[in-house]
């Protein structure tokens, strides 16, 4: 049976249903800046795409850090704004605003008495492209680590997060890590590039549709420990 003795996570949409938190924080942030300043022309998906692109030509960092992303977004819709020191106060009190929002989050059922019942036995890590920093909850106490894509100055799918852990935890290879998330892109093809054993969380009866072996996969984080000791211990 193989060993595992590193657990990572993906969070949004892992830990908890991301959508509701970013609309929501997006929604407040964008209320409080037109309470500021006056109507302000958003657009739509599409036109945030073509933005960060845009930003990304100006500055290649933005690629991965996704806080300096959101930042300069307002400060392009706030570039009417004078004199350019107010300009910079409102986009710092906006992500200010935006990061507190964004941190309002639903844990899923049983995630946090998993988390509990796994750090007895296990090392956990966060590995996220977000920026939701895990230790401004509760739970983040079961933790070792988190690592973020700032941090790991790449994104995933890219490996650089697992190089990352790998310094984090004392005699640890790949083939001791178990990853679990939601996507199956970002989380499971990017472990099962480096042969890491992964468990997809699939809560919506999503349809697998990539080219490699699906996984073993779960719909319920109360199933969790049950699962891993099944299949580890």
């Amino acid at each position: 049976m193989k060993e595992i003795k590193l657990i990572t996570f993906d969070l949004d949409d892992t830990l908890w249903d991301n959508v509701p938190t970013i609309t929501r924080a997006e929604v407040d942030t964008r209320k409080w800046i037109e309470d500021k300043v006056g109507k302000i022309e958003w657009g739509g998906f599409n036109d945030f795409l073509k933005l960060r692109e845009d930003l990304i030509k100006e500055d290649p960092v933005i690629e991965w850090d996704i806080s300096k992303l959101r930042k300069e977004i307002f400060r392009k819709k706030l570039a009417h704004v004078e004199p350019l020191t107010l300009r910079n106060e409102l986009v710092d009190e906006a992500f200010s605003i935006f990061i507190s929002k964004r941190h309002e989050i639903e844990l899923f059922n049983g995630v946090e008495e998993a988390l509990r019942v796994l750090s007895k036995k296990y090392i956990l890590g966060v590995l996220t492209n977000g920026n939701a920093d895990v230790y401004r909850f509760k739970f983040g106490k079961y933790f070792n680590f988190a690592i973020s894509s700032l941090e790991a100055k790449n994104s995933k799918p890219n490996r650089a997060h697992f190089d990352v852990a790998l310094n984090k935890v004392d005699n640890i290879t790949f083939d001791q890590i178990l990853h679990i998330g939601d996507h199956q892109i970002n989380d499971i093809l990017f472990a099962y590039n480096l042969g890491i054993d992964t468990l997809w969380f699939n809560n919506n009866n999503a349809e697998w549709v990539q080219d490699f072996e699906k996984p073993a996969e779960f719909n319920s984080w109360n199933l969790l420990p049950e699962i891993i000791k099944n299949k580890y211990e």
